[in-house]
């Protein structure tokens, strides 16, 4: 006997082993391996424990297969091996207290690994025929597998894909096997005739197929990996850091993003968190090429969110002003203002991040202006406008009632917070049902349970959505790995929250980061009214209680216009924001819609 003829020999020897058992029994596991495996590619986060059951289930139900009808190589000792893998990584879920998300994510990627290995050790022994394709075939699983490791919250989506069509496909198969019923009446076992050129070619080509999809996931992967920001040595501060708040550690020429006839400088400054502990914050500066003479009046910018992570500064992105959708630029620019826009404290410089934390974000704002006065061959104002949007809108209104006591240098005449997150409990309620929703929920409780002792990220976020919603924290939303992160929340369909994540202590944090303070400097709120994100209701109640009050409030609103694009091109609230500037800036009475 030859040995191709051996191999067909040995294969078939699996199939006759399933036409042994009784046809209902054969149904019956083939029934219940489709329906593992379409709950894992359909439904596989209703909970971590119901997720690592499925696993369990599905990696015996390889197993066995692997051992009775369906083995995925003709090697028997390979078939052998790979369902003993199968059986010990199903031990290791079952006895392993307190399995987390992370770590069945590493687990199935060093499962993918040894897949592929067996795939390539069982080419060595394959026909001439199986050879090339076992051997492509296994290639294709190491770099899934290594994939799977370096994406650890894709790698759930692996699980569902690899684990859970592997394991429907089984149970396909074995159905099949029970209709067809025994080959022969008499069950006498007679081999396979060797397959025709035609399915040996197949047999090829769909294992090049798997690995031309493999290398482009790898190339995917590169691309997005390869937009990373990091900051360079400019970021890192002085040892210790100075004492003095708003003091220019220092600055140079930066040219990236900046449009033509304008000027910027990168700056480092220190800053105060919430604790009164010193800290550094970056920013950018920018003004016209050739500014008139005189003081120039100055803009105050509070970016929008941009992320939480280090790298999420806008001074170390592609498109440092469109990541923070500043507004008018070309405008403030032309009318000769001088833009001091901070990257806050955590973004660029050591973090945490305090994201949505009032008394840091405010105070990096006003020491921004501070520090900006200090650049040689500026002469600024010591009159203060602060804009904001969104994240940035928030903490335009704790700058503003900070200003008084906290940088009265500053001398802010005017706030104009631009869909500003004001309510933090309501923003919070509202976040599951928004769109991109639990990025922003990544971003808040991971800043969160970084800046305050008694917030604990596990206490709120879903067991199953734990290594997501960390790696959603660790990516920039103006980046190319945020798609991965977009990806996630498609995948997922649900809430990342376990309970509610305004209760308890993380809704007595956000409630005590409502900038509630008096604002002396007259205060404009804008507000899309199709703003899903920060509703037109919440925001409407929060203008409401500031007039309740006694503030000075002109609250605009535009219909029509969402979260984001009230502060693009063409929105109408640019030329009231302009309008309203010039206004604080001549020194004309406010007027108020209390």
């Amino acid at each position: 006997m030859n040995r191709d003829q051996e191999t067909v020999d040995q294969a078939t020897l699996g199939a006759v082993r399933i036409r042994s058992l009784p046809r209902w029994a054969t149904a019956l596991a083939g029934g219940l391996a489709l329906l593992v495996g379409g709950t894992l590619v359909f439904r596989p986060f209703a909970s971590l424990a119901a997720l690592l059951a499925l696993v369990v289930i599905s990696l015996i139900l390889l197993a066995i297969g692997e051992l009775s009808g369906t083995p995925s190589t003709s090697d028997p000792r390979i078939a052998r091996v790979r369902s003993a893998g199968w059986l010990i990584a199903a031990l290791v879920i079952v006895l392993w207290p307190g399995l987390s998300i992370s770590g069945l994510a590493v687990l199935v990627g060093v499962l993918l690994v040894l897949d592929g290995l067996t795939d390539i050790a069982g080419a060595i022994r394959a026909s001439r025929d199986e050879r090339m394709a076992a051997f492509v075939h296994g290639v294709a699983a190491v770099i899934l597998g290594l994939l799977a490791l370096a994406w650890p919250d894709v790698t759930v989506l692996v699980v569902a894909v690899v684990f859970g069509v592997r394991v429907a496909w089984l149970g396909v198969t074995t159905l099949w096997a029970a209709i067809r019923g025994p080959a022969h009446a008499s069950g006498d076992e007679v081999p396979r005739r060797p397959r025709g050129r035609l399915a040996r070619s197949w047999h090829i080509l769909r294992a090049a197929g798997a690995l031309v999809l493999v290398l482009a996931l790898l190339a995917v992967s590169a691309f997005l990996r390869s937009g990373n920001p990091a900051p360079d040595a400019f970021y890192t501060p002085p040892s210790p850091v100075p004492s003095e708040p708003g003091r220019l550690l220092r600055s140079q020429p930066f040219t990236r993003g900046i449009p033509d006839g304008a000027q910027a400088y990168r700056v480092l400054y220190t800053s105060t968190l919430d604790d009164g502990e010193p800290a550094v914050a970056s920013g950018i500066v920018i003004a016209a090429e050739d500014l008139p003479p005189g003081p120039r009046p100055v803009i105050a910018w509070a970016h929008g969110t941009t992320g939480v992570a280090e790298g999420c500064a806008p001074s170390l992105l592609n498109d440092p002003f469109g990541a923070g959708a500043t507004p008018a630029l070309a405008q403030v620019i032309a009318n000769g203002w001088v833009m001091v826009a901070t990257d806050y404290v955590g973004l660029g410089t050591a973090g945490p991040h305090p994201y949505l934390i009032g008394q840091a974000a405010g105070r990096s704002v006003l020491d921004s202006v501070r520090a900006a006065h200090q650049i040689d061959g500026l002469v600024l104002e010591d009159q203060t406008v602060v804009w904001g949007h969104s994240q940035g809108g928030h903490a335009a209104l704790w700058a503003g009632q900070l200003a008084d006591t906290y940088a009265p240098d500053a001398d802010v005449i005017g706030v104009a917070a631009l869909s500003p997150a004001a309510d933090l409990p309501a923003l919070a309620a509202n976040v599951p049902d928004a769109p991109g929703g639990s990025i922003f929920g990544s971003y808040v409780i991971q800043a969160y349970s970084a800046v305050y002792d008694n917030v604990d990220f596990n206490d709120y976020v879903r067991a199953v959505a734990r290594l997501q919603t960390r790696e959603m924290a660790s990516r920039c939303l103006a980046e190319p790995e945020v798609f991965v992160s977009a990806f996630s929340v498609l995948l997922f369909d649900m809430s990342i929250w376990s309970g509610d994540p305004s209760a308890g202590a993380l809704g007595d944090r956000l409630s005590e980061n409502i900038p509630t303070g008096h604002i002396s400097a007259p205060l404009l709120i804008g507000q899309g009214e199709a703003d899903r994100l920060i509703t037109p209701t919440a925001q409407a109640a929060y203008v409401q209680r500031r007039c309740d009050a006694g503030e000075q409030v002109e609250y605009k609103t535009y219909p029509s216009f969402g979260h984001v694009d009230i502060v693009g091109e063409g929105s109408p609230m640019i030329p009231d924001l302009l309008a309203w500037t010039r206004e604080r800036l001549e020194g004309t009475p406010a007027t108020s819609t209390c």
